[in-house]
């Protein structure tokens, strides 16, 4: 077996804010591992959050290249993979999925037990910015045909925002994400004033549990929780304070770590978003795979991006559809 990779850019079509941050690009990093003239292919992208730079990534790579050279097969190198952070594990948890689904002539969702893999809805993101802006932006997206949106608060004007874009997208599901930042007072407050959101993701910053308790008594709309929900230990512990978890593959590490986590979200009667990070087609689609388990499908990364070097997963109207090719069913464009 060989490992491989390549570092490539990825520019926003226009820039992302969110309550933390804003976004102009990020670096991805394609990995490859070829078994028996069989290739594998995943994505890691950079992310302050997680702690993640390109010289990190590559530095991770590049120690684990001589284990997979001297694995025997997938099975073997799974069982031998070092400790990486969660966002690395996943891109090669995907490359194992892939390689081992292509080699199967399957696709990965077949291969991890869900072969009526059907075509779903996925939320696009509505960056903090004037309220014009949002409005022509939730105008424009509804006319593309999508259902779902994603409003990012936790600036000024945050009910004039998101007003304008229930009047400019009347018929949306709306989902609001302050990632973190409101407090559970001005989250009440907020929401109150609002009609017609379909959830409320991590309103409030992480860690702050007894709070979230407090909001979810006074708050009719659900609570998904997200930078709080990293693990299955995570998910246990919040099964009483929310009613729902957003599950990242880049945040828990991949689609076996995702299974497990949604697995025990069911048993704690909590519902699943599946979620991303800005990446490539490449990078969104092991989660395209897992939707079927999902209540909420926030699934557009590729969607932000302006040239995505992979085509595959769809969404461009609103409805992500898979190919039905063997592995991930992405290509290079």
């Amino acid at each position: 077996m060989k490992l491989d990779w390549t570092v490539y850019g990825l520019e926003l079509r226009s820039p992302l804010r969110i309550s933390r941050s804003v976004m102009a690009r990020r670096d991805a990093v394609r990995v490859v591992v070829e078994c028996d003239g069989v290739r594998g292919h995943g994505e890691v992208v950079t992310s302050a959050y997680y702690g993640l730079d390109v010289e990190r990534i590559t530095g991770l790579l590049r120690g684990l290249a001589p284990v997979v050279e001297s694995s025997a097969s997938p099975d073997e190198l799974r069982e031998r993979l070092p400790p990486l952070p969660p966002g690395v594990l996943a891109a090669v948890d995907a490359v194992l999925h892939d390689l081992v689904a292509t080699r199967a002539g399957v696709p990965v969702h077949a291969l991890v037990g869900d072969p009526q893999w059907t075509d779903v809805p996925t939320a696009c993101t509505i960056g903090i910015g004037p309220v014009p802006e949002a409005s022509t932006e939730a105008a424009r997206l509804a006319a593309r045909g999508f259902t779902v949106l994603k409003v990012k608060v936790g600036g000024e004007d945050d009910v004039a925002r998101v007003s304008a874009v229930r009047a400019a997208a009347p018929h949306a599901r709306l989902i609001l994400d302050p990632n973190g930042g409101w407090t559970a007072e001005q989250a009440v407050r907020v929401v109150d004033r609002l009609a017609g959101v379909d959830a409320l993701e991590q309103p409030l910053p992480a860690g702050r549990w007894d709070e979230l308790a407090w909001l979810r008594e006074r708050c009719a709309v659900p609570l998904i929780a997200d930078e709080d929900a990293a693990t299955v230990a995570d998910v246990r512990a919040l099964a009483d304070l929310v009613d729902g978890v957003n599950v990242k593959l880049a945040k828990c590490g991949g689609i076996t770590a995702a299974l497990e986590v949604i697995a025990v979200a069911r048993e704690c009667g909590l519902d699943v978003m599946l979620g991303c990070l800005v990446a490539s087609s490449l990078g969104i689609a092991p989660a395209v795979h897992l939707t079927g388990h999902a209540r909420w499908v926030d699934l557009d990364g590729h969607l932000l991006v302006a040239d995505d070097p992979w085509t595959g997963i769809g969404g461009e109207d609103g409805t992500l559809r898979l190919t039905g090719a063997p592995g991930l069913g992405v290509v290079a464009r």
